[in-house]
């Protein structure tokens, strides 16, 4: 069974998180990616280390699967042509150059289009085109502060605090990958070109969209909560006598079924938590009443009695228990594959199957500069043009 983008090749003129991570969702889905870098230093991903695995960047492994790299010199006019020739042969175009860079280079979308006519051409940006900051620069942590994440993020009083992932990055690669596919099946249906544009900022933003539903219908600033959430109680992490608990009894039913895992049903008659807005607003009592009673269990004792009641719950894991967890190993979420430098080589896989099926490492991450002599013999040229080119500096 074939992949869903079997046969699309995408030029990939993406560094760092987002634009790497959209570009390796697609080649997951089957597309031939080729990732154009800086020779003699590639993507900055590669140089984000420690952590490494071996000698190479963690980051940059975790972004870059299922890809071929070609090393370019882009201030070389030899440079430009391989990657206008490129361009003309693929059907996605992928830049997250700076603001104005790429049209610096020629390689705006109406100058790509006018090389290749059905070109999806895909930008991702740090705040878009539009607005007064549209020529700033944009990383991850600068946007969950500017758009509000950070200040919902942490426990109230304390420092504000990052989530501590790439959520804004990878949130935006995502939102790409979904823009190209749509607009690979508008371009097959018109036969016309496609512009798709994402941006961190509006990507950020979009993570606070029931905090800012909330906000226009009270009028009150969400503020942190901790493991909790502001609308739901109780749905927060409670402590056992030899760590935490995630709870989430988000419903009267639940609820009181949590009240008689925990040997005390009165909890649920109790007016002030009679339902979830009576609740919400005696957070604070029911904290302490529910506290008080999983504190007399272990952790895992905690789970398995509120498990065996029917209430969602679950303990609060290292990174290292989550990999050894029995359904981590039944999700097939993490992917194995041949890597020439990493023997033990794998990575967390795409979060979709098609028919039953998830998608396989069938590359590893490259070398810089690996294909360059394969990508360059594939647009037409000669293993004598190869060599020149090589020699004068365009290519790593």
């Amino acid at each position: 069974m074939g992949l869903p983008l079997e046969g699309v090749i995408v030029a990939d003129l993406t560094q760092n998180v987002a634009g790497p991570f959209c570009t390796q969702i697609l080649g997951d889905m089957g597309a031939d990616v080729i990732k154009v870098e800086r020779p003699g230093r590639g993507d900055d991903a590669r140089a984000w280390a420690p952590p490494s695995w071996g000698d190479e960047s963690a980051t940059f492994l975790s972004m870059n699967r299922n890809k071929r790299s070609l090393a370019l010199d882009l201030k070389r006019d030899g440079g430009l042509q391989v990657l206008r020739r490129l361009i003309a042969r693929a059907d996605v175009f992928v830049q997250s150059l700076r603001a104005g860079v790429v049209e610096e280079l020629g390689l705006g979308f109406a100058e790509a289009v006018r090389l290749n006519p059905r070109l999806v051409y895909c930008s991702v940006t740090a705040f878009g085109s539009e607005g007064p900051l549209r020529e700033q620069p944009g990383y991850d942590a600068l946007m969950q502060a500017y758009a509000g994440l950070m200040s919902v993020n942490g426990h109230p009083g304390q420092e504000p605090a990052r989530l501590g992932t790439s959520v804004v990055d990878m949130g935006t690669g995502m939102w790409a990958a979904l823009g190209v596919v749509g607009a690979l099946r508008e371009r097959d249906a018109t036969g016309r070109p496609v512009e798709v544009t994402t941006a961190l900022f509006e990507t950020a933003l979009m993570w606070m969209s029931y905090h800012a539903m909330g906000y226009w219908g009270s009028g009150e600033v969400p503020q942190p909560t901790g493991s909790g959430t502001a609308m739901i109680a109780p749905y927060q992490a409670f402590p056992a006598s030899d760590g935490y608990v995630m709870i989430g009894a988000g419903s009267d039913a639940l609820f009181a079924r949590l009240a008689e895992a925990l040997g005390a049903p009165a909890l649920a008659q109790d007016p002030r938590f009679a339902d979830n807005p009576a609740r919400v607003r005696h957070r604070v009592a029911l904290v302490e009443s529910l506290s008080a009673l999983t504190r007399r269990h272990k952790a895992g004792e905690l789970v398995e009695r509120l498990r065996g009641a029917g209430v969602p719950s679950t303990p609060i894991l290292t990174l290292d228990a989550v990999l050894d967890e029995p359904q981590t190993r039944a999700s097939g979420m993490v992917v194995a594959g041949r890597h020439p430098r990493l023997p033990e080589y794998r990575s967390v896989g795409l979060p979709v199957r098609w028919n039953g099926r998830r998608p396989e490492v069938r590359r590893a991450p490259p070398a810089l500069a690996e294909h360059s002599t394969d990508v360059l013999t594939w647009l037409g040229y000669t293993l004598d043009d190869v060599r020149g080119l090589r020699a004068q500096g365009v290519i790593g």
